[in-house]
């Protein structure tokens, strides 16, 4: 896990993109997470230094040639590694190479890891909507995919790779 502090300067950046955002179709949130969302891209962008931002629909960065989607959930609390990431379902046909996973808690990003789409799929938990997570005991508000923190690979590893070397390795299926 990685920690970015967030500056006055990325909360105005994240401010400005989200209120020209405004509610996304299908958004769980209604649009309140976008502040968070968008803190977590830049959180990511300035860690990874040369990331390009692209914000598409299909990914938000794109870093040595690999296509970062990158999710983020606000917390009330320091993430741990038993704490679970999630992408829902109708995000599966996004054209993106890798999920990276934040968590914004205070004045604090916290890079949680990241998973090559193809990976993360057959490794994740699918939890139907409106069932209770046996592992969080949260309320599924749409289908997803779960996976555990201390499951991810370190975002340190990422910094390292090129979308060939994803690929050779094998992470890309």
């Amino acid at each position: 896990m990685k920690e970015i502090k967030l500056t006055p300067q990325m909360y105005d950046h994240a401010n400005s993109k989200a209120q020209k955002m405004g509610e996304l179709n299908r958004s769980i949130t209604k649009g309140t997470g976008n502040l968070a969302g968008f803190l977590g891209e830049i959180a990511v962008q300035t860690y990874l230094e040369n990331a390009i931002e692209e914000n598409t629909y299909d990914y938000d960065l794109i870093y040595n040639n690999i296509k970062i989607d990158v999710k983020t959930k606000r917390t009330s609390v320091v993430p741990r590694p038993e704490y679970e990431s999630s992408v829902v379902a109708y995000n599966i046909r996004q054209k993106t190479d890798v999920y990276v996973f934040t968590r914004i808690f205070g004045d604090t990003c916290y890079i949680m890891g990241y998973m090559p789409k193809e990976e993360y799929y057959k490794k994740a938990r699918y939890l139907k909507k409106g069932t209770r997570d046996g592992d969080n005991w949260f309320t599924v508000k749409e289908n997803c995919y779960n996976m555990f923190y201390k499951d991810l690979y370190r975002i340190e590893q990422l910094k390292e790779l090129s979308l060939n070397e994803l690929l050779m390795t094998n992470q890309l299926v």
